[in-house]
């Protein structure tokens, strides 16, 4: 049986606003994947802001999508960006001699206005074999420098690599600002990543019956290194697992994270808020200087 492909229905509002801190909402998930009910990105945040989500952070994941990812934030004080190679870019990029030119252009990105986060990199060791972890290793070291560089915050892909990837982040020393997005280490991981002052952010995977370790990382980590994400259009959190994800979700994560913490739901929401604004910064600022110096730009361009 065909899977559902259309988006579920809006879930009722947070009366606390928070941030969806990982998303995809680019127009190349579409081609990556077919038969996805297309919604443009503005009617996506505007789906998210009606229910209590105020912006999100946009992520690239390839070259194509964090040029899209840095050109669009510039757009709407509701998106900020992510700039990077996904670690499973990274041995064919290798193998082509072109991670090089990918990381320059990366490392240029990530100095755009509203870009407020190198991600998602880090390591896969569950779609990428030994042949290609020396790639994926220069190409996390090297954006590890350029959210050091950039001053912003780094984004971390961690897929069946914990050992490595804390490993790395302990060797190279990690930006001040560290997030393991769409967390998916056991209790163990969540009080390390604690020591180190690194942001656990937690995905609808946290609502899935299959996955109590999740909900003990969720149980012991501190309040205030606790962020939320969708990873959208993947990871949709119960009831709706199997359909497509979105922004405008984040609530049933929220809802579901503060029942299993014993929190009343606002307070949570607005420790959430607060954490990832103290990691990606306001999605207020700049934008109105930005907007008016873009429409400068095009102004002075028609006059020519």
């Amino acid at each position: 049986m065909a899977s559902d492909r259309t988006y579920p229905p809006l879930p009722d509002a947070l009366a606390v606003p928070v941030y969806d801190d990982h998303t995809h909402l680019d127009p190349a998930i579409h081609r990556d994947e077919p038969g996805l009910e297309h919604l443009g990105w503005r009617a996506q945040l505007d789906r998210a802001e009606a229910v209590g989500v105020r912006g999100v952070v946009q992520v690239g994941v390839d070259l194509e999508t964090s040029v899209w990812s840095a050109e669009h934030a510039v757009q709407d004080r509701r998106m900020l960006a992510a700039v990077a190679l996904h670690p499973n870019e990274a041995p064919e990029l290798a193998a082509s001699g072109a991670l090089d030119d990918a990381i320059a252009q990366i490392a240029e990105l990530a100095h755009r206005p509203r870009v407020r986060a190198v991600g998602e990199t880090g390591l896969d060791f569950f779609r990428t074999d030994e042949t290609g972890r020396d790639a994926q290793f220069r190409s996390f070291e090297a954006h590890i420098d350029i959210a050091k560089q950039a001053g912003v915050a780094l984004q971390i892909h961690d897929r069946d690599a914990h050992d490595a990837v804390v490993a790395t982040l302990l060797r190279v020393g990690a930006p001040e600002r560290t997030v393991f997005h769409c967390f998916s280490g056991d209790a163990a991981l969540a009080r390390l990543a604690a020591e180190h002052g690194w942001y656990l952010s937690f995905a609808g995977t946290v609502t899935f019956k299959n996955a109590p370790a999740l909900r003990e990382a969720l149980a012991v980590v501190p309040r205030e290194l606790i962020t939320v994400e969708t990873d959208a259009p993947y990871l949709t959190p119960m009831p709706h697992r199997g359909r497509p994800n979105a922004p405008y979700l984040v609530p049933h994560t929220v809802r579901f994270m503060a029942d299993e913490l014993g929190m009343p739901v606002d307070e949570l929401a607005a420790q959430i808020a607060a954490n990832t604004v103290a990691v990606y910064g306001s999605w207020d600022d700049e934008l109105d200087a930005i907007l008016t110096d873009v429409a400068a730009e095009r102004s002075e361009a028609g006059a020519l």
